[in-house]
């Protein structure tokens, strides 16, 4: 079958996509590249063009190849060339189990987790209900209309979009002014509120290789002023990504059979990454990325790297798997 990246899309997270894309591009140099441009359609993209393409967490990429169509009329196209799909998006269509469905009901191979899986994860709320049956300790919800007492009893919130990733709109609730910052932006989209949980951060990624299902070594992360946001994640130079990360060997076992446990209970595909807040009491599960970024400084590819995994390897694996399950899903 013939690789195609698949990137760019119509989330906010399109910048992070393609600053994705170009690592992926640098580990798959015969794949075909395809832009799925923020005019909604879908155009071939260069090598060259996309690697020379500067500070793509805040330009977005110039559109230059030859127009494909809209996103269904490419994947009608890779139906019928026998394509399969390396997903180098994050967020939207991509995440929420969208593009997997059309890409399913033409049973075109694609890497990542399937439809169902896909809306489940990308569902904060309802994965934190989801995983908290397998024993994985997640922050309890707040209510927008107890969010004022919710503030008055914890003394800090924090809140984030239910669908969304990379940090955007990421609020920290401290005093009457946050919480009509956070009462305007949940008017505009749905918003999970939690009591803010002091701690370091970290993350765990899960992989599906060679016929088992494991966690990789965790990810300490010291942000940028305090704040993991887009911002610090980014565009901060002094933002620590440890891997493997320094907490004490139980920690990172915890956070590793955590991610693990959150990764099955999802029914994730391929591979995920977990997110947590490491407290005193152990590890705090935050949310889980079927599609977590993949750019040079991305904690996915630290973690594969720690493991002692190419990422070239990691991918193969993962065309591997795509092709073999739209084979089992179409017998």
């Amino acid at each position: 079958m013939r690789t195609t990246l698949l990137f760019g899309g119509m989330s906010r997270e399109r910048l992070v996509s393609v600053a994705s894309a170009q690592a992926l591009a640098k580990a798959l140099p015969g794949a075909d590249l395809w832009f799925w441009a923020p005019d909604d359609k879908v155009y071939v993209a260069g090598f060259e063009a996309l690697q020379a393409h500067a500070r793509p967490f805040e330009i977005d990429l110039p559109t230059q190849g030859a127009p494909i169509g809209g996103i269904e009329a490419a994947l009608d196209q890779a139906k019928a060339e026998g394509r399969v799909l390396v997903l180098g998006m994050h967020g939207g269509a991509a995440e929420n189990g969208d593009l997997a469905a059309l890409c399913e009901a033409r049973g075109v191979a694609f890497t990542g987790s399937n439809s169902v899986s896909s809306r489940l994860a990308f569902d904060k709320i309802a994965t934190k209900a989801a995983v908290a049956k397998a024993g994985v300790v997640a922050p309890l919800t707040v209510d927008l209309a107890d969010a004022e007492a919710a503030l008055a009893r914890y003394g800090k919130l924090v809140a984030k979009p239910v669908a969304d990733g990379s940090s955007y709109g990421l609020i920290f609730v401290n005093g009457p002014a946050d919480l009509e910052r956070l009462a305007d932006a949940a008017g505009r989209e749905a918003y999970v509120i939690e009591p803010f949980v002091a701690g370091a951060e970290a993350t765990c990624g899960v992989l599906e290789q060679d016929g088992r299902v494991f966690a990789l070594p965790p990810v300490e992360i010291r942000p940028a002023d305090g704040a993991f946001d887009y911002v610090g994640k980014y565009l901060a130079k002094t933002t620590e990504e440890i891997c493997p990360a320094t907490f004490a060997a139980e920690v990172n076992a915890a956070m590793q059979d955590a991610a693990l446990r959150a990764h099955k209970t999802v029914g994730a595909g391929g591979y995920s990454r977990s997110d947590f807040i490491v407290t005193p009491e152990g590890p705090i599960f935050l949310e889980i990325n079927t599609l977590p970024g993949m750019t040079a400084a991305s904690l996915y590819p630290k973690s594969l790297k720690a493991q002692g995994i190419a990422f070239a390897d990691f991918l193969a694996g993962q065309i591997d798997l795509a092709i073999a399950r739209a084979k089992a899903v179409a017998a």
